[in-house]
């Protein structure tokens, strides 16, 4: 059995449907199709969400019409009913009509999942149209999490008995990525771009034979192509170095896919949807590591420096204190510095988030921060890589390993 999953990208418009269910025919018996959220439509959820917040009603209307307009155009498209999926813009619409009671992150979750559950609906009725003999399942049946709103926790346990209960190995299902349920009914998401991490719980409950992600570029890049002009296909990667890679933030693969399907040696691929006759990349279990240096770029970071009010050292139980407000605020750190009477942090700046935990960390220490940075990640780096990199930058902080090189730089024009 093979899991394919398709992203956003690949289900945008009525072609991209029609490519889906050509892959899917050429490539048969897939098995397990896990399929995002169409286009921008997890972006435009979420601005549904903001207003259903606020209580926006003209917001709210004018960000639900446009969601039915381009979900009906695909649909209209594509020819037939699509009967499910009208009924779940049915189920938005009063929802919407409900007074916000719960979270805002509870409240995210049963709206942005909505997201998946269209596509799959449409994508589904259209692979039936073209003889594909797909069954739509519910993912929010199958995957179970805690009740840690948009990052949900698997509850691995019972996610493989009910994935290996209702999922045959001589059939073809159809499903969502990125959701899943809580106990006591209520939908949660697995983080942001969860639909890889969602192929991957699949294929570890069901033992496939590999994972396929059907993206918009030929497979695992040294570069993202938006930064560099030439960039290099990896055609063969080891499941550390794609777990290192993922964690740094490379977009191309979510960070948690890798560890189920190292678990139990299942290959993963990464192959382009544009051209799917190219074999993309290989991650498995090989021997040799990377030989070309990886760029990652994370954009819009905030450097937080913590001081201790009485200049005593950066001790256990300052950084104790430390993680825990990270922890409640729900900002992650993606590279941390400590000297004796300092600690530094380098976060993704959430204008949502980060004001309120700068407060809190003032309560303790003497902070300070810049933000509009950098975060530039190279992976199998030498002087020549850090030099390029760094051409009319200013690097305020670096931080080497055997490996992997960070730099946090701001635009010297800036």
């Amino acid at each position: 059995m093979n899991v394919f999953k398709f992203g956003e990208a690949s289900v945008k418009d009525a072609s991209g449907v029609r490519n889906l269910a050509s892959i899917v025919q050429k490539q048969l018996p897939a098995g397990v199709i896990v399929v995002s959220a169409m286009g921008k439509t997890t972006n435009a959820l979420e601005r549904l969400v903001q207003a259903y917040r606020s209580q926006q009603a003209d917001a709210i209307q004018t960000q639900l019409q446009t969601l039915r307009t381009y979900h009906e155009s695909i649909m209209q498209e594509l020819g037939g009913s699509f009967t499910d999926a009208y009924q779940t813009f049915a189920q938005l619409e009063k929802s919407l009509d409900q007074i916000p009671d719960e979270t805002y992150d509870n409240t995210y979750d049963q709206i942005v999942s909505l997201g998946e559950i269209l596509s799959t609906q449409i994508v589904a009725e259209y692979l039936k149209q073209t003889g594909v003999p797909v069954r739509w399942v519910d993912a929010r049946q199958l995957i179970r999490t805690d009740a840690t709103f948009r990052e949900g926790r698997v509850n691995w346990q019972e996610t493989e008995q009910r994935i290996r209960e209702s999922v045959s190995p001589n059939e073809i299902i159809i499903t969502q990525g990125f959701i899943g349920q809580a106990p006591g009914g209520l939908t949660t998401t697995l983080g942001r771009e969860g639909s890889d991490y969602t192929a991957a719980i699949f294929a570890y409950c069901l033992n496939a034979t590999g994972v396929t992600i059907w993206k918009d570029v030929p497979g695992v890049l040294n570069a993202d192509p938006k930064w560099f002009d030439e960039t290099v296909l990896l055609p063969k990667i080891t499941y550390q170095d794609a777990i290192e890679l993922a964690y740094y933030g490379a977009t191309v693969i979510h960070p948690k896919t890798i560890k189920p399907l190292q678990n139990k040696s299942i290959p993963l691929y990464v192959r382009s949807f544009v051209k799917p006759e190219e074999q993309g990349t290989a991650i498995g279990d090989y021997e040799r590591h990377l030989d070309t240096p990886s760029f990652i770029f994370k954009i819009d970071q905030v450097l937080i420096s913590l001081h201790p009010n009485d200049f005593s050292f950066i001790a256990e139980e300052n950084l104790s204190l430390i993680f825990g407000q990270f922890a409640q605020a729900g900002v992650k750190i993606n590279l941390m510095q400590n000297t004796a009477i300092s600690f530094s942090v380098v976060v993704d700046n959430n204008p949502a988030r980060i004001p309120a935990l700068l407060k809190h960390l003032q309560e303790s220490f003497r902070v300070n921060y810049n933000d509009g940075l950098e975060l530039i990640t190279i992976r199998y780096y030498d002087q020549s890589t850090i030099d390029r990199v760094l051409t009319e930058k200013k690097l305020l902080l670096e931080q080497k390993s055997r490996y992997t090189v960070q730099l946090v730089a701001k635009d010297i024009a800036a």
